[in-house]
């Protein structure tokens, strides 16, 4: 049973009893409600602008690292050659010094500078505190 039935019936030894009801109304009324105006959609400007601006960043970091990379690249090249050239001085230098400090050349230079060979050396023994052999002058 729904409640749009029709009213009962009165039995027919009951008076009649006419009931006032209320006329249905034809259509239903709506229920109006305040609503809040859309919101303003956001302009996508300052995003992608952000997007820009941290893109152009990441690639002029990646440039400058880059850049400064290739300098310590060039630097560490420089340097390199720098070592190889002084390592080959250095070597070359050990040779003559070599050359300078061998007996012959140690003899030679010494007869240039006016220097003569002792036929008969002496020796000092310091713990004893003697001389050893017979110390003579040198003759030309």
């Amino acid at each position: 049973m729904s409640s749009s039935a029709a009213p009962a019936r009165v039995p027919s030894f009951a008076p009649s009893v006419r009931r006032a009801t209320a006329p249905a109304p034809a259509q239903p009324t709506p229920d109006i409600h305040l609503v809040a105006a859309p919101a303003r959609s956001r302009s996508r400007v300052p995003f992608v602008l952000l997007c820009m601006a941290v893109l152009v960043a990441a690639l002029v970091s990646v440039l400058l690292l880059n850049t400064a990379m290739a300098h310590g690249a060039y630097e560490e090249r420089d340097l390199q050659s720098t070592i190889a050239r002084l390592a080959e001085q250095e070597q070359a230098l050990l040779a003559d010094l070599d050359a300078k400090s061998s007996p012959g050349a140690l003899a030679k230079r010494a007869r240039e500078l006016g220097m003569v060979q002792d036929s008969t050396p002496a020796f000092i023994d310091l713990g004893a505190g003697k001389i050893i052999g017979a110390p003579a002058p040198a003759k030309k």
